[in-house]
Formats: C-alpha cells, sequence, structure tokens
C-alpha cells in the first residue's frame, strides 16, 4: 500500500514541499530503507520510528518498508521527518487514509512521544502559502505554528494519539488562533533604568537620539562611568516591536530553535550581548547548514558589543556589510540562504589599554605606542558607519548626589520611552509607503523627500563637513540623526539647532579618541 504524507525542509527563512512516499510492500524480505537524498540524521529515522510505535503499543508491519522523500535532488537534513514516516506507517496499518490537504513534521522519541522542533513558524507559513488546510505538529509547538491565521494547526502529543486521530478514535483539537493586540503602553522591562545612571546626561541625550531613530551608538569612557549600565539600559526606552516587525523576528528565532517548547510570539525587541571572544560565524551566522548568527538575532532589536576593542579585528571587519545593508547573505557549496539584520548597534571601549587617558583623578600608564595600536584595533570603515559617537567622563558622585531624585523623575525609562515612541510614530507614518520603519533606514531617495533641510542647517552642515572632512557617509549620516532630533521636537524640518546637536556626535577625529 502506498501513503503520500505532505512535510517540507526549511531552507533559511523558506520552506520548501517535500512529499514522504511510504510503500508498505507484502513481497519482499522484511525491512525499512529511506531513500531520497537523506543524511544520516534522516536516515536514522528508521530506528526512531521502529522504537517509538512499537513502545506505543501500536503494530509495526514486519514488511518490506520504503519511503521516498521527493523531491529527491534536495538534500534532506534533521529529525522532522520522523512524524510524517510514522503517520504513513500508521496509516498502512490501519488502513486509512491521510487527512486531505495536510502536512505533517515532527521528531519523535523512543516512547512514541513527540519533540518540540524548531522552524514551526516556518512550516505554518509555507502551508498558508501553499493553500494547505491541516497542519500536524508536536503539541509543544502548536502555539509557536498558531500564530499564522488561516492554517489548522493540529498538536499530536504521541504516535498513540496520531493512530487513534487516523482510526477515527480520537478527536484533536486545533490550537486556537489568538489575535495579537499590539499595545505601545505596555511596559518594557529593561535590566536598569535610565534614572539609575549616575550623571551622564550627555550621554543619556544620545541613548534618547539613538532609541528614537535605531541608530548607532559608540562609547567611549573609563572603567566605571557607566557605559554598560546606558546600553543595558537600553530595552526600557525602546518600542514594542509591531506586527510586522514582531513576525520577522519570530521567523528568525523559530529558524534558529530559540523559541521554547509552548513559546509564542515575541513581541519585545532582541537584546543580544556576545563575548569578545566570540567568532564570526558566530556573530555573522554560517555552519555546514547555515544557520542565523548574533547579527540576525538582534534583528529590529540591540546589538551589544561590549569592550569593542578587544574583539578580533577580522570580527569586527565582518560587521561592515550586515550594518550598512541589513540582510546578510550566506552562501555554501549545498545552499545559499539571507538572513535580515537590521539592528542597532551599540559599542563601548576604554580609550586605551588600561582605562583612564584624560581621566580626571587617574594617571595614564599606557605608552603613546600602546595606546594607538589598541585604537587601531577598530577600523575606520567601521566606526564611519556608527551614528552617535559619545564621550562617557567620570562621575564625581559628590557633585551628582544632591540632584539624583529630581534626576529619578526626569530621566526615567518611562519619560524618556514616551519620547521615543512619540519620534517612532512620526516615522512610522511618514514611511508607511516605503518598506521601512525608522530614519536610520532611509537611502538617499529617502533622505531628498522626508529630510529637508532649512538653509541655515545647511550651511552649519556644509562648513562641519568642509572643515572636519566628513566622508559622504557621514555627511548623510549627520543628516539622519538631526531628522531624529528634530522628530524628538516635533518638528517638521531639519533646524539649526537640530543639525548643531547632531554634529556633536560625529566621530571627527576619524579614530575613536573622543577625549
Amino acid at each position: 500500500m502506498l501513503i503520500k504524507v505532505q512535510s517540507a525542509a526549511n531552507s533559511g527563512l523558506e520552506a520548501i514541499g517535500v512529499e514522504v512516499e511510504v510503500s508498505v510492500s507484502n513481497r519482499g524480505l522484511p525491512g525499512f530503507d529511506i531513500v531520497g537524498l537523506a543524511t544520516k540524521a534522516v536516515d536514522e529515522s528508521k530506528e526512531r520510528v521502529r522504537a517509538a510505535i512499537g513502545n506505543s503499543k501500536l503494530e509495526f508491519p514486519q514488511r518490506k518498508i520504503t519511503v521516498n522523500l521527493a523531491p529527491a535532488d534536495i538534500l534532506k537534513e534533521g529529525s522532522l521527518y520522523d512524524l510524517p514516516i510514522a503517520a504513513g506507517i500508521l496509516a498502512s496499518v490501519l488502513q486509512r487514509k491521510i487527512p486531505q490537504s495536510s502536512l505533517f513534521f515532527g521528531e519523535t522519541s523512543l516512547s512514541g512521544q513527540l519533540r518540540h522542533m524548531k522552524g514551526a513558524v516556518l512550516m505554518a507559513l509555507f502551508a498558508r502559502e501553499q493553500g494547505v488546510e491541516n497542519l500536524f505538529v508536536p503539541i509543544d509547538s502548536a502555539n509557536e505554528a498558531a500564530i499564522v491565521k488561516g492554517v489548522n494547526v493540529y498538536g499530536i502529543e504521541s504516535l498513540e494519539q496520531l493512530a487513534g486521530f487516523l482510526a477515527g478514535r480520537v478527536r484533536v483539537k486545533p490550537a486556537v488562533y489568538k489575535e495579537r493586540v499590539f499595545l505601545q503602553d505596555e511596559t518594557t522591562e529593561g535590566e536598569f533604568d535610565m534614572a539609575e545612571v549616575l550623571g551622564q546626561e550627555t550621554a543619556k541625550r544620545a541613548m534618547e537620539i539613538a532609541a528614537a531613530g535605531a541608530h548607532n551608538i559608540f562609547m567611549t569612557g573609563s572603567p566605571g562611568s557607566g557605559k554598560t549600565m546606558l546600553a543595558r539600559a537600553l530595552p526600557g526606552i525602546l518600542p514594542k516591536l509591531n506586527e510586522e516587525e514582531s513576525l520577522e523576528v519570530t521567523k528568525l528565532y523559530s529558524v534558529a530553535g530559540s523559541i521554547p517548547p509552548r513559546g509564542f510570539l515575541i513581541t519585545t525587541r532582541p537584546f543580544r550581548s556576545p563575548h569578545h571572544t566570540i567568532s564570526q560565524i558566530g556573530l555573522t551566522g554560517g555552519g555546514q547548514k547555515p544557520q542565523p548568527g548574533e547579527v540576525s538575532l538582534a534583528h529590529r532589536g540591540v546589538l551589544f558589543l561590549d569592550e569593542f576593542s578587544e574583539f578580533p579585528r577580522s570580527v569586527l571587519e565582518a560587521l561592515r556589510q550586515p550594518v550598512e545593508d541589513g540582510t546578510l547573505t550566506i552562501s555554501r557549496s549545498r545552499e545559499r540562504v539571507s538572513y535580515p539584520c537590521r539592528f542597532q548597534l551599540v559599542a563601548s571601549a576604554n580609550p586605551c589599554p588600561c582605562g583612564y587617558m584624560n581621566h580626571q583623578k587617574r594617571a595614564c600608564v599606557c605608552s603613546l605606542r600602546e595606546i594607538r595600536k589598541y585604537q587601531k584595533r577598530v577600523s575606520g570603515p567601521i566606526l564611519d558607519r556608527i551614528d552617535l559617537h559619545v564621550r562617557v567622563p567620570e562621575v564625581n558622585i559628590e557633585e551628582f548626589s544632591g540632584n539624583q531624585k529630581a534626576s529619578l523623575r526626569e530621566n526615567s525609562s518611562i519619560v524618556i520611552r514616551e519620547r521615543v515612541t512619540t519620534a517612532r510614530t512620526i516615522q512610522e507614518k511618514r514611511f508607511q509607503n516605503e518598506r521601512i520603519f525608522t530614519n536610520a533606514e532611509m537611502k538617499n531617495s529617502h533622505i531628498k523627500t522626508y529630510a529637508q533641510l532649512l538653509p541655515e542647517a545647511e550651511i552649519v552642515l556644509r562648513r562641519a563637513a568642509n572643515k572636519y572632512q566628513f566622508s559622504a557617509r557621514s555627511y548623510v549620516k549627520t543628516i539622519k540623526v538631526a531628522r531624529t532630533i528634530a522628530d524628538l521636537g516635533g518638528k517638521e524640518h531639519i533646524e539649526t539647532s537640530h543639525m548643531a546637536e547632531a554634529l556633536q556626535y560625529r566621530n571627527k577625529a576619524g579614530t575613536h579618541d573622543l577625549a
């Protein structure tokens, strides 16, 4: 008896249809073979399925079983074909048909229980695109797949339950699709509140501008000045993901296997903070079967690189194209995949190896050669791609302690987040027909249309660009930052004050020595 079961294979953020043909023949010696360019993990499905069916108190046919994964020219990887193979065998034994317009994927344990699988969202999206009505997945992956409207998602606990469903003895209810209401007034918890950072009013203002326009920011300062606290307080002032952004992030985390069992739609912006010993593949993604790296897992969120100068130069250089383009293509001999990586880069570093260059109270013990060598670890092209450069000076606790209560009220994350959300709302309305969300994503054509400078502001920019020899990229990025500052002030055009403030955050010296 020949049974055909629909499944799919993941390739990056795309899914490719795979037809699992299960033939249980009365002729020939008992055996179990899988063909169709299957890898070792797929071939091991034979033993998992055999044991799972036997331990589920079901009959495993002692016949010649041949499984073909079509099309045969596409490499099949992973354990997601356990469920469709088992469904085909059970349907043959029970003399039942697979429900029409159905797609199966999932891994079985030896006990017959189904395990949580990555990629459930991609499978649901593929099913909807192909007009498939029913999707059968492990019960722990059902909530994840149910975020896609228009597909009946059936969460299966075990092969015993599946056999009862195919035989008509057991009824399985589909997971309920829940309409998600995206409310920007929901609280987002940061590790720190902005008010907890002592002093650093200039740096706080820069973080507010960075959050409002999704700009990249680079902070330099001595140890203990508050750079890490500022970065980790950033999630508390960022707005919630909108519906489209949320689905983009959920797809990435689904394919990476980062959504926990019974997980749901991701609605908070990612905050990724890899250690400086990370490899280039760990940062950008890759592997034999290309997986998303930290830059993609930070999509629509924050990538925080603490101790920026301690990262290997080759790793930092790999950031050039992702920072600029917002997408990363990974090419391997067998496949080529693209992952989005529109993240907000937040970097921090010390000004020198000892960390105390130009410190008011402690003397620097580094030689001029050591300082230059340390600062050259970050190349000019990387610095040129960063929108805001901020020096974070040491904090004078004695002078600041008296004004701490007032700062708690005026600079709390909740108050700053309200201003940031208002500015983001302005940008969303501005770019509603442009397929972008923030000022940082603007191209040159957008700048001509949406970032109009008043004549006085343009004169200020040109003078600064000539004096400090701005690159074309620096020139454009200054306009983007000024546009965000104008949005925070509720202004339609970029005025002189907006441009003057934006120029304060440019790296005018060409290095990250902002002292």
